[in-house]
């Protein structure tokens, strides 16, 4: 069962529309019917492959009612600096006090990323016009079981190019540890940048 769709109430659809298109999420659909009681509008995320709807007559729900919904990204800070460049008025990088997740509201945050940089450990937050309210939390190396291998996927070439250099720095690692170069350092990658994103034991 493959999540595929999150409806998010809000109360003025071109104003959500131009807010989540203009953070750079895709427009998939903007179909109204004729008598104009229903709308429905689906935009989706870079490199989500679940979407978010929001329209006309698509939930009961209030308003900004939704809260804790959550994206996943590489790089913390770069995500704060772009949605402050699109208009999302993001939180400050923050931690939890408790070092285990993120309490709800505001309530044990600590400012600045973890400590540590440990992969689920820095958030921010930001919200929509209607106070839909949305985390951002990093995560650069899944914990064990968390993808399947056969999925592995990246969102964007940045994401891409931080795998392989990622992948080069272990490799690099891997050849001093052997005292050999490694003609088949093709394979050597790819097999490290599954392992690091389905959270498997990576190559030695």
């Amino acid at each position: 069962m493959k999540l595929e769709v999150v409806v998010v109430p809000v109360s003025d659809v071109d104003r959500a529309k131009g807010f989540y298109t203009k953070l750079g999420w895709r427009l998939d659909a903007d179909i109204a019917a004729s008598d104009g009681d229903f709308r429905v509008v689906q935009v989706t995320p870079p490199g989500s492959p679940a979407s978010v709807i929001f329209g006309t007559s698509v939930t009961d729900q209030a308003p900004g009612s939704a809260q804790g919904l959550h994206l996943v990204v590489t790089d913390i800070e770069a995500a704060h600096d772009e949605l402050t460049r699109n208009g999302a008025d993001p939180s400050e990088v923050f931690h939890d006090a408790g070092g285990v997740f993120h309490h709800a509201g505001t309530d044990a945050r600590v400012s600045g990323p973890d400590p540590k940089r440990g992969s689920y450990g820095s958030f921010l937050s930001f919200g929509d016009p209607d106070g839909n309210g949305w985390l951002l939390q990093e995560v650069t190396s899944r914990l064990p079981g968390r993808l399947d291998p056969a999925s592995t996927s990246f969102a964007s070439a940045k994401d891409l190019a931080g795998a392989l250099r990622r992948a080069a720095a272990a490799h690099g690692e891997h050849e001093a540890r052997t005292g050999t170069e490694d003609p088949d350092w093709p394979d050597w990658y790819a097999r490290y940048m599954v392992s690091e994103q389905s959270g498997t034991e990576p190559p030695r």
